[in-house]
């Protein structure tokens, strides 16, 4: 059996050159029409972005692209910009495998400033999740239930090997099983993860996460099922 050193020497610079290669989709190529459109940003929050235990500077960078897609597609005619942040319990169970976070009412909780500055902002929606699964026990699915005419759906924020995977999964996953003609888009410029080097990990005591290998990893995992993965979207 090749063992795991092996497969990597071979895989991961194809990998790599793979998400270098994805390509570039114009906006006006998502869709038939913008009322079909709907992009769903999931925990752009300070507590990822600024502040908190689980901030990171990786995230914070991805808040201009985001930001840029928002109004660019706002001024193509979309309508349907969603929001799904975490906002939890004070005695969250998700607490048991990472720190306490983005408890609801805090600043961690709040949407990050460059969106709550944009000028549609009151008529974007916000969904709270108390886990990093956007479609377990929110209101996502009742909003999609409620909007039959959006079929593509644009998926950015972070993590993108946690709940931003999950969230394009989930989208993907429900898609599938009722039938549904779906797509699923995920712009590499505008999802990433938090890095924790083997080193770091070791002095802490707590789980390495080399953030480059996961956001590659998990993008094309995403490919594999079906979810479109592009360089960006313009």
């Amino acid at each position: 059996m090749t063992n795991i050193q092996e497969q990597a020497n071979t895989f991961l610079p194809w990998l790599e050159t793979w998400l270098t290669d994805r390509p570039t989709l114009a906006l006006s190529d998502a869709a038939d029409a913008p009322e079909e459109i709907a992009i769903i940003s999931v925990d752009l929050i300070k507590g990822f972005c600024f502040t908190g235990p689980l901030s990171s500077p990786r995230v914070n960078a991805i808040i201009a692209p985001i930001v840029d897609l928002m109004e660019t597609a706002w001024d193509a005619g979309v309508r349907h910009i969603v929001l799904t942040q975490d906002s939890h319990e004070p005695d969250a169970v998700e607490f048991s495998a990472f720190p306490p976070h983005c408890v609801r009412g805090t600043e961690e909780a709040e949407t990050v400033d460059e969106i709550s500055a944009l000028p549609f902002f009151n008529q974007i929606t916000v969904i709270e999740k108390n886990s990093t699964a956007s479609g377990l026990n929110t209101g996502l699915d009742t909003w999609l239930d409620a909007h039959p005419r959006v079929t593509t759906f644009i998926v950015v924020g972070d993590c993108t090997d946690l709940c931003t995977y999950q969230l394009a999964m989930h989208l993907r996953l429900s898609a599938n099983t009722k039938q549904l003609q779906r797509r699923v888009i995920v712009p590499a410029n505008a999802v990433d993860t938090y890095d924790t080097p083997l080193s770091v990990a070791q002095d802490l005591g707590i789980f390495p996460h080399p953030g480059n290998l996961l956001h590659a990893t998990f993008l094309y995992h995403m490919a594999l099922n079906g979810i479109e993965i592009i360089k960006e979207l313009y």
